[in-house]
Order: structure tokens, then C-alpha cells, then sequence
């Protein structure tokens, strides 16, 4: 059979673009682990949305260890990946491995948490929450409670997340950006519940067992933390939501069920359904379409009284 010489040219020219189109995009993902609901929807998003755009996902869970994704890094590293996405465990530490990645010529994006290095071009962009933000608007709702009582004092004790990660640090630092403007308004004790439920009951027990200051608000740096000191205040005769004023961050199903049940007063959304985003994202950073350093996503604050009918609207 004689094809014709112009047919074959086409189909030379052609073969390399349908052969682009047939390899799909392949991310390395490195997931801080599955501490939390928060965590556990996030990492759901991320493999749905991925199996949706026909993203081959490569995905390590780090166990909330850093050196388990350091190790996952540079197995994407060595696997050739397209480009690497991983929320980081905690902020500094790093620089090493995201310049073996960008010398492997592998774009890196950051999603969920930021990290510090000396040289911000290691990474391409980072999706996520504004943390400080978060803080600030777990504080200003406390200034308006605080303003219905005028020239009460209230003692606040916190639950940290992980210690060294970028939304323990910064929603302390937002709320604490805040409080100050009132001085009526003390921290008296702070410590990690390690954003866990176990973690934030212990804690919360040994806040209530130091006996020297009433205890009048916790603000916990999420929601599941919450829920562990929930079941501490109960376990010491108190009642959650009324003795104790309850704010947390997070929006997960169980905040909600708490706000109804009128054990939480306030949560503030940070939204972890960032999946379908993210892989878009992946796709514009590998065809090296400009993209904004820095996206964050838009998230609201959600109160005891919202509770009822917010709740079968919620996703995670």
C-alpha cells in the first residue's frame, strides 16, 4: 500500500503532541499524615479530584514526621515525578531537598503550609488558608462577645497545633494581634495538644487541674483539639459552651455537631476540599502558565446559631 509522503510528514509531526496527550501529569504528593477530620477531607479532595483529571498521584503519608517527607521528596525526586505538592509538616528545615528538586528541574508547589527558606524561587506557589488571618477572626469574635460585658476580665487558656507548624505559629500570632487591643483579655496558659483529639484532652485536663485561675474561654487551633477538651470539661462536672466559651478553627462535621449540641460556640473555616484547585494549579505550573505566588482560599466564620442549618451543607 503507498501512503502518500505528505500523509506520513503529518503523522511525524503529529506524533509527538498526541504522545504528550496520552502521558497524563504525574504528582508527587507528601501528606502531612491523618491527624485530624481536617486532614483526613484534605487528603480525600487531593486523590478524588486527581483520579478526576486524570492526574497519576504518587502519594506518601509522612505520619507528621518531617524526615518521612524529606525521604518522600526525594523519591519523587528520583522517580522523575512532573511536579511535587506536599504540605509541610513544619515551616523551616527544608532548603536541601526543594533545591534537589529544582535542580532536578521538578516544579514544587506548597499546599495547605508555608515553609521558610533562604530562597522562595524553590518553590513555584503555595495554595492555602491564611492562618494569621484565621487567628484574627477567632479573636474578633471574642472582642464581641467581650463587649456585651464591659470591664470583665477573662482568662484564656490556649491548644497550640503542632509545634513549629506554620498554622500553629500564625493563628497564635493573629490572635494574639487582636486580644492585645483589649488588656482585660489574658492567655494565662498555652501548650500542643498536637492538633490531635487524644492530645487536646490531655491537655485540657491538666489546664483544669492547675486550680490557681478560673478558666472563662479555651481557643483552640482546631477543631479536634476542641472536641478532646470537650470531653475533659465534661469528665470535671463542667458544662462546655456555658462555664467554659469554646472557640476552635477548622469547620469540620464534628464542630458543627458540637455547635448544635451547644458544647462549641465558634468555629472559623479553613476549607481543606483544596483537591480539584490544586490539580489545575499543577497543570498551569508544568505548561509554565504564570501563576499568582501566593492563593488563598476564601473561608468563613461559623457560630453556635448557624449550627443547625449549616450542617448537612457541610462536606467534611
Amino acid at each position: 500500500m503507498n501512503i502518500p509522503r505528505r500523509s506520513l510528514l503529518a503523522a511525524a509531526l503529529l506524533a509527538p503532541v498526541f504522545a504528550a496527550h496520552a502521558a497524563p501529569l504525574v504528582m508527587g504528593f507528601s501528606q502531612v499524615g491523618a491527624e485530624s477530620e481536617w486532614r483526613t477531607a484534605n487528603t480525600a479532595s487531593i486523590k478524588s479530584a486527581a483520579k478526576a483529571a486524570g492526574v497519576t498521584l504518587k502519594f506518601a503519608d509522612a505520619q507528621q514526621k518531617q524526615e518521612n517527607q524529606v525521604k518522600a521528596l526525594r523519591s519523587f525526586i528520583a522517580q522523575k515525578v512532573d511536579v511535587i505538592a506536599f504540605s509541610p509538616v513544619v515551616e523551616s528545615g527544608w532548603d536541601t531537598v526543594l533545591k534537589e528538586a529544582k535542580n532536578a528541574g521538578i516544579p514544587v508547589i506548597l499546599t495547605d503550609r508555608a515553609v521558610k527558606v533562604a530562597d522562595p524561587s524553590l518553590y513555584v506557589t503555595f495554595i492555602g488558608s491564611d492562618f494569621v488571618e484565621e487567628g484574627r477572626k477567632a479573636a474578633r469574635w471574642l472582642l464581641e462577645r467581650a463587649a456585651k460585658t464591659p470591664g470583665a476580665a477573662l482568662n484564656i487558656v490556649e491548644l497550640q497545633g503542632t509545634v513549629g507548624s506554620a498554622p500553629a505559629i500564625d493563628r497564635k500570632k493573629g490572635f494574639e494581634e487582636v486580644i492585645k487591643t483589649n488588656p482585660k483579655l489574658q492567655v494565662i496558659r498555652s501548650q500542643s495538644g498536637e492538633f490531635t483529639r487524644a492530645k487536646g484532652k490531655e491537655v485540657m485536663e491538666s489546664f483544669l487541674k492547675q486550680r490557681d485561675k478560673k478558666i472563662d474561654v479555651l481557643y483552640a487551633h482546631n477543631d479536634d483539639m476542641a472536641i478532646g477538651a470537650i470531653q475533659a470539661i465534661e469528665e470535671a462536672g463542667l458544662k462546655p459552651g456555658q462555664d467554659i466559651v469554646i472557640i476552635s478553627i477548622d469547620g469540620v462535621r464534628g464542630a458543627f455537631e458540637a455547635m448544635k449540641a451547644g458544647k462549641l460556640n465558634v468555629t472559623v473555616e479553613c476549607n481543606p476540599l483544596l483537591g480539584p484547585q490544586l490539580m489545575q494549579l499543577a497543570k498551569d505550573v508544568v505548561a509554565k502558565k504564570p501563576v499568582e505566588k501566593r492563593i488563598t482560599v476564601e473561608e468563613g466564620v461559623f457560630t453556635a446559631d448557624m449550627a443547625a442549618k449549616e450542617l448537612p451543607n457541610r462536606k467534611y
